[in-house]
């Protein structure tokens, strides 16, 4: 499958359009949409521009990673509304556009200090993103004032863009995405060449030699001397703001075509999956990189907050977009359904910080004296990402890769006018069949891969397409070539049989894309009760039971339970649910908990 080039991240593929998701998935999307997004007080998030008093914290992120979010959901749910909402917001941020081009929070003589450039990084983002929307030329013309005002300040010959802020300049650096945003939108030579120029920093020996380490393997973890101030220069760890400097150089590789860019972010993606991420898919302790795949199950202060949950995703999306590697859509589909579901509070309202694999998740406190923090800003655009990874397209081909009750219309040729409906039909991953109704406008050949996850066991594995049943022969994507006709049907069923991972005396189970926790509020038992789960080959005999009205999905899970194996009935069976529902009130009067301890067994 060949190639394609990738939109800038504002501009939703113009080849895939109107994606409605329904059950359960969808439902917590539309949850986020209306109980986080829509009511937030975009008024209290535009204050701080006009009083513009900051010298050291981040009051400028928020409007900017909020109005992303509320684009992405309006973008997916057309409410004029939300639009109107959307509309009023970006006008009040322009209005605070001082003559020389700055649009911030921090104090004259405050500017480039700790989180400045890293506000108008996110300024930027969201009037690039409303100009995408609206088409409104003055956020465009305000987003190039406050790039042109950056560049007034730092650069080759004045403030070095490493030395501003914590992290080894990343924070600031990460301003990198914006600039080749407003390259693209502008053809505005002098961008591009800013863009090189923090490229060029964030490979340097005295910056964070991102390019260079990525590309000799160095674990995120082990890139530098472990800080002497967490929250400092000195840490180069930090998670989020790392990725968001990969995110940059991966926009501008789509702009330069400079294959280092490109291998950098493979490669430093590969090493995330293999050193931090977790069996619920997100990873980091104190937002920072620490090993997390070997110490997952250790219980650990501040794991998987957040922000680091929704760019890892982002990164995950943006990367498959161009490398079609069906490992990434494996990535996104396990922190989708794991991290981030759990993530959002059962009413809807309100975005955890941190999401622990054992204990209780809460709110996040109020940054910056106001009534927000970076998660509760950030985390609906992981679930307004949701629909736009469900499909890549290139100019022939659909890549289905991620499976949900949904349908959406893309259009392929050479002109984009070969109009496709897909319409899955399935529970997925509460049931193993998925069908998919292709309908084309008319009939005419072209491919639909599907995505067979790395998880299933390819014997177990069937695809159907008008009932005539075809080979699966590897993980990875399966290529379906023929004329399609409306009417055609696919079926796909997925191996969803409960897997048993263990580590460190330590033991999970998975089915299909979510992890299963054990909850207090199934009132079987001490949730942090030493056992030994019952398998075969590998595999856990999962029975469903009745749901509880708090949780998706539930099932029994055979066990021995405890250090007395005498008596004939030594095998219990335990209440399990997805990782997403367990402890999803966060009242701290109900624990869950992932990882099971293994009772040993000296024999």
């Amino acid at each position: 499958m060949a190639v394609a080039s990738a939109s800038a991240q504002m501009s939703v593929d113009s080849r895939v359009e109107s994606v409605k998701i329904g059950g359960y998935l969808g439902g917590r999307i539309d949850d986020c949409i209306e109980h986080r997004v829509k009511p937030e007080d975009w008024n209290h998030l535009v204050e701080p521009f006009r009083k513009r008093v900051e010298t050291h914290t981040w009051q400028s992120e928020f409007w900017g990673k909020w109005v992303q979010g509320a684009i992405a959901s309006y973008r997916y749910n057309r409410d004029a509304e939300l639009y109107d909402i959307i509309r009023q917001s970006a006008e009040a941020i322009m209005a605070t556009q001082t003559p020389d081009g700055y649009i911030g929070t921090y104090r004259d003589d405050m500017h480039l200090n700790q989180w400045d450039i890293w506000g108008r990084k996110y300024t930027m983002l969201g009037l690039i993103a409303w100009y995408d929307l609206s088409g409104d030329k003055r956020a465009l013309k305000a987003a190039c004032g406050v790039l042109e005002h950056l560049m007034s300040e730092v650069g080759e010959g004045k403030r070095d863009i490493i030395s501003t802020g914590n992290y080894h300049g990343m924070a600031s650096s990460s301003v990198l995405e914006p600039t080749v945003y407003l390259y693209v939108r502008t053809k505005n030579e002098a961008y591009l060449d800013y863009a090189k120029y923090i490229a060029k920093r964030l490979n340097d020996p005295d910056g964070p030699e991102l390019i260079r380490k990525a590309l000799e393997g160095v674990n995120v973890a082990n890139r530098f001397p472990h800080p002497k101030v967490w929250w400092s220069a000195e840490n180069g760890h930090k998670a989020y703001e790392m990725m968001s400097c990969y995110e940059g150089l991966l926009e501008l590789y789509k702009v330069t075509g400079e294959e280092q860019y490109l291998k950098a972010v493979e490669c430093v993606v590969e090493n995330i999956i293999s050193t931090e991420i977790n069996v619920a898919g997100s990873g980091a302790a104190f937002e920072c990189w620490y090993g997390g795949v070997g110490r997952q199950t250790q219980p650990t202060y501040h794991t998987m907050e957040t922000c680091v949950t929704f760019t890892w995703m982002q990164l995950c999306n943006r990367l498959l977009e161009l490398n079609h590697n069906s490992m990434l859509a494996d990535q996104i589909e396990l922190t989708m359904y794991n991290a981030l579901l759990a993530s959002l509070r059962a009413d809807g309202g309100q975005i955890s910080k941190y999401s622990p694999l054992e204990g209780w998740r809460s709110s996040g406190e109020e940054q910056c004296g106001m009534h927000i923090n970076c998660c509760n800003a950030n985390g609906p655009r992981g679930f307004a990402l949701i629909p736009r990874a469900m499909y890549h397209t290139e100019e022939n081909a659909i890549m289905v890769n991620l499976y949900a009750d949904s349908k959406s219309t893309m259009y392929l040729g050479k002109k984009r006018n070969q109009p496709v409906t897909i319409h899955q039909r399935t529970t997925y991953p509460e049931g193993n069949v998925i069908e998919i109704e292709v309908t084309p406008h008319k009939a005419a050949v072209f491919q639909i891969a599907l995505r067979i996850p790395a998880w299933v066991e390819l014997d177990k594995c069937a695809v159907e397409v008008n009932g005539k049943a075809e080979k699966v022969s590897a993980h990875g994507w399966h290529v379906i070539t023929r004329e399609w006709k409306a009417g055609d049907k696919i079926s796909l069923s997925l191996d969803m049989r409960g897997r048993l991972v263990e580590r460190n005396n330590y033991q999970a189970i998975v089915r299909g894309p979510v992890v299963l926790a054990r909850d207090s509020r199934m009132a079987d038992g001490f949730v942090d009760e030493t056992s030994v789960v019952q398998s075969k080959d590998g595999y856990v005999e999962l029975k469903p039971i009745a749901v509880p009205d708090f949780a998706w999905m539930t099932f029994s899970v055979p066990m021995v339970l405890g250090t007395d194996l005498e008596g004939s009935n030594s095998v219990s069976y335990v209440k399990m649910c997805d990782f997403g529902s367990a402890g999803n009130t966060w009242d701290k009067a109900v624990r869950y908990r992932v990882w099971l301890p293994k009772t040993l067994h000296v024999m």
